[in-house]
Order: C-alpha cells, then sequence, then structure tokens
C-alpha cells in the first residue's frame, strides 16, 4: 500500500544525462537506484520546455493551454486547481522544499477580496504547497526562503546577499572575488562548501521533514534549483569533468539548409550566439555535469533516510526533470525550442506496490507526459481523480504491468513572446505560439504566422533536416495537422462542473417543467 509520495524534480537535467538512460557522461547511481526498483520511462515529455509553464502542467495535470500559464513569471489562474489543492480535499497535505515557479494571480485575488497572507491567500501563492523552503534559486533568496540566513549563519558574511556572493561567487587565481554570471568563471569552484550548496541545502530541508514526519503519512516535493543556470558548482564538483567527456554536442551545418524563421531568430540571441562557439561549450558542459553529480549524490541522501526510516515499502517515488538543456546543440542555448534535448527528459516511477513487482527494473517505450503526474500521485493514494479537470493519466496501470489501450504520440507548447526573437519576425504578443506533436515517427511543429517544422525522428533522430516545407511531405504535415486539432478539441475547458453533474442533468429539463418541442 502507498501511504506516502515523494516527488523529486530537478532543474533542467537532460534525459540523456542520466546513467541509466546510457549515454550520459555522468554516472548517476542513484537515480539508477530509482531506476532498477521502478520503471524507468523511455519516451517522456515536457508540456512546455521553459520551467514555469511546464511545472504548470506538472502541478494541474493541465496542459499549457488550459492552464494558461504560458511562460516564466505568468500567474496561474485562481480557477486552476492543483495537486495540493486536490490532496487537501482528501485530507493530505502537499509540501514543498525547493523551487515551484509558481506565481500568484494577484489581480484575482484583489478581485475577490483574498488577502495574500491570508491562509487561503496564501495556499493560491504558493500553488497549493505548504512550503517547509520555498527557494526558486537564480535570483537572491526572497523572505520566503531560509538560505540566505542559512549562510549567515554558516559564516558566510559579507553584503545582504550571500547567495550572490557567496554561493554563485568565485575567487579567481588572483584572489579576487568573480561572479558566475560570467561563464569564462566556470572551471572555479563556488566561495560555498558542498555542504552549503542550493542542493545540499534542500536535502538537508527534505531530510529533516522526513524525520520529524516518519510516523504519519506524508506528501513531499523536493523540487532541485540546479543544474541550472548560473552553472557555479562547488568543489570538487566543479572540476570532476573538465578535460574529460562532455557528451555529443548535437549539430550540423546542415541545420541552417531551409532554416526556419523562428528557429533563426532564436539563433541570434546572444546566449545562442555565445554557446555556438566550440570553446564555449566546451568550458560550461563540465561544470553543467558536475551539478548532475552532486545533484545524484545528494538524491543518495535521500534513498539513504528511506531506507533507514523503512519508508521504501510505502513511498512512492516520482523522479522527473521540468525540461532540458541545449548548451550548444543545434547551435542554441536554453530550452525554449522543441528538439528533444529540450522537451525530452527522464522520468522514474518506482511504485511499492506488490503489483509492481513484475516490472522492476524495466524500461517502458510508450510516451509518458508531465501532466500524468497529478493523476498517478492520486491514483496511488486512491484519491479521486476529477476526468473534467485532469488531462494527464494514471502511470499505475504501466508500472503494474496492466494491459491499456495507451497514447500513440505526445504534445508540448511554447509563447515566444517574452523573447527577443518576437521583436525580430515583428509578432504582436499574442502571436508567438508554437505546437508540437510528436508520434513515434514523425515530430511536426506549427507556428503562428508561419509555415511548419516537420523532422523524421526514424530516418533524422538528431533532427537536422526539417522538412515542414517540402511539398513531397504535404501530406504527412496535413496528418499532422489534424492530430493537433483533434487533441486541442478534446482539452479540457470546462471546470465548473464535474462530468458526474453533467450526466444528472443531460435532458433534464423535462424534471423542471420545461417541455421544448411538445406537441
Amino acid at each position: 500500500m502507498t501511504s506516502n509520495i515523494l516527488f523529486i524534480m530537478s532543474d533542467q537535467l537532460r534525459w540523456d544525462h542520466v546513467s541509466a538512460y546510457g549515454r550520459s557522461p555522468v554516472e548517476t547511481p542513484n537515480i539508477d537506484r530509482i531506476a532498477r526498483r521502478g520503471v524507468r520511462f523511455d519516451a517522456a515529455y515536457v508540456q512546455g520546455p521553459v520551467c514555469g509553464p511546464s511545472r504548470m502542467s506538472y502541478y494541474t495535470g493541465r496542459y499549457v493551454t488550459s492552464h494558461g500559464a504560458t511562460w516564466n513569471r505568468v500567474p496561474l489562474s485562481v480557477r486552476e486547481k492543483t495537486l495540493g489543492d486536490h490532496l487537501r480535499a482528501a485530507g493530505r497535505v502537499a509540501t514543498l522544499a525547493g523551487k515551484t515557479h509558481v506565481m500568484p494571480d494577484t489581480d484575482a485575488l484583489d478581485r475577490y477580496g483574498i488577502e495574500i497572507e491570508s491562509e487561503r491567500g496564501a495556499l493560491l501563492r504558493e500553488g497549493g504547497f505548504v512550503p517547509i523552503e520555498r527557494f526558486d534559486g537564480h535570483s537572491p533568496p526572497d523572505a520566503r526562503s531560509g538560505y540566505a540566513d542559512y549562510l549567515r549563519g554558516k559564516g558566510y558574511a559579507g553584503s545582504g546577499d550571500p547567495w550572490s556572493e557567496f554561493a554563485v561567487s568565485m575567487q579567481d587565481e588572483r584572489g579576487a572575488v568573480v561572479s558566475g554570471w560570467q561563464m569564462r568563471n566556470l572551471h572555479l569552484p563556488a566561495r560555498v562548501r558542498a555542504e552549503d550548496s542550493e542542493t545540499a541545502y534542500l536535502t538537508d530541508r527534505a531530510l529533516e521533514f522526513l524525520r520529524a514526519n516518519n510516523h504519519k503519512p506524508w506528501v513531499l516535493h523536493l523540487s532541485y534549483v540546479k543544474p541550472h543556470w548560473p552553472y557555479v558548482a562547488p568543489a570538487p564538483y566543479h572540476a570532476m569533468y573538465r578535460g574529460k567527456d562532455i557528451g555529443t554536442v548535437i549539430r550540423s551545418r546542415a541545420e541552417f539548409d531551409n532554416q526556419h524563421p523562428v528557429l533563426a531568430a532564436f539563433r541570434q540571441h546572444p546566449e545562442c550566439l555565445t554557446f555556438a562557439r566550440d570553446e564555449v561549450v566546451a568550458h560550461v558542459r563540465p561544470a553543467y555535469l558536475g551539478l548532475v553529480k552532486e545533484l545524484d549524490d545528494h538524491i543518495g541522501r535521500v534513498l539513504d533516510e528511506l531506507e533507514s526510516l523503512g519508508r521504501m515499502q510505502d513511498t512512492l517515488i516520482v523522479f522527473c526533470s521540468d525540461h532540458g538543456w541545449f548548451g550548444g546543440d543545434h547551435w542554441l542555448d536554453e530550452k525554449e525550442l522543441f528538439f528533444e534535448s529540450a522537451v525530452r527528459v527522464p522520468f522514474i516511477v518506482y511504485d511499492p506496490s506488490a503489483d509492481a513487482d513484475a516490472t522492476r527494473g524495466t524500461a517502458d517505450a510508450r510516451f509518458v507526459e508531465c501532466v500524468d503526474v497529478v493523476p498517478t500521485i492520486l491514483d496511488a493514494l486512491d484519491i479521486a481523480r476529477p476526468r473534467h479537470w485532469i488531462e494527464g493519466r494514471s502511470l499505475l496501470p504501466l508500472t503494474r504491468g496492466r494491459k491499456v489501450e495507451w497514447r500513440d504520440c505526445v504534445f508540448s507548447e511554447a509563447d515566444y513572446s517574452f523573447r527577443p526573437a518576437r521583436w525580430a519576425l515583428k509578432r504582436e504578443p499574442h502571436e508567438c505560439r508554437g505546437w508540437m506533436v510528436r508520434t513515434a515517427e514523425w515530430k511536426y511543429i506549427h507556428w503562428q504566422g508561419f509555415g511548419p517544422q516537420l523532422y523524421n525522428l526514424i530516418s533524422d533522430p538528431d533532427e537536422f533536416i526539417d522538412y515542414g516545407t517540402d511539398p513531397r511531405y504535404a501530406g504527412i504535415c496535413a496528418q499532422m495537422r489534424e492530430r493537433l486539432f483533434d487533441w486541442m478539441s478534446g482539452l479540457r475547458l470546462r471546470t465548473t462542473i464535474s462530468d458526474e453533474e453533467v450526466e444528472q442533468r443531460t435532458d433534464g429539463a423535462k424534471r423542471h417543467g420545461i417541455l421544448i418541442g411538445n406537441w
């Protein structure tokens, strides 16, 4: 029986940088431990290749078009229900240690007269989670985070922002303090000791929670801020992969033939021009890989604690990432387009049920989406999954070896209205959406105002040749566009009344004395 849930998410971890998937330059034995006891899903995709929209899909079980938070810092509408809301209705609490990227819908809170510091307002601000530590990283920790005070208490004294001065800064060979935001410095170690890094700190908070709650059921979302930028790693992780294999850089000069306008505009972003240089890729990737190794080591601490507390036998574990990272692939940096480096992620489920014994240590090639996490957790806890809200599917039939009809494609969405590419393409903010549908053979991308992209993932798995404007493939494009339309037409946008209520009210006019069409 599942009593507890551990939902581990890393930030910006590529699927091919987890060694269980067989292609990683980093050994990740602790993430592999989860895979050996669970099911490794080899075709898992995020619903948006950017932190915010992807996470909102993870937390709501709904596609980006449905929940509406299309980019970072776009508020999640107060109408949306998250994992925390579904759990609370069943008497459970979703606890958070780490990052969510949830932005509160303050306009709606003001309209409805909900004080953001009230109990209800605080839940809406936190996306339904109850934080033991909310740390989104990548900027000085705000008042909700204890990390800055933790660093001060450990003796990291200086300015009012010890995160910037120590966690993401280094000391160069001349003794000068330099910033990790300057990637030329990434060969240097962070000024914090490894035991005081962001990853170590969040792990410590999680372990405290597990020990304090060992004798009652719990749900914990442990959400790491790394290996995201700034790619500053503490010693010894900063140097572990320098001068070693850093993995294949997936790019070809053929990609510039028949280059799609949106892709061309992104390649002119400063970060992409920087990562188009071989020396930049060679300098930055080792630091990133060191952060991956650090993440794996601390996940090992969590697994060891679960073992020592005797909680592995009743805790469902979901391990995943909010998106991937280009790091020079396709002459790009960041992750905002639909190449596999960005939208395909590691995704592993350990199901403690005896019903899952037959699938332990296996790999499943069926398509999985991040919207599947919420229904999987609710299913594991035997909590009703409202069909009019949730668009994902429980994965327990797969972990438990049941024969079920399953999806044969996945979807992802992007909104580049907040990026300079919009200016280059002379697009209005409402004209910058893109949608991807991927089957076993084809990946089709529809862009507002431009022609499509089309890749054959059988003959061209690295996605170098775009057939989107090739008239020989017009029929394939039409078929894939139809699949995209069918999916859009099935999104669950009627959320104010349940399917059960609809069933009860169908053809109910006569019960109210309304006799339409009588003779």
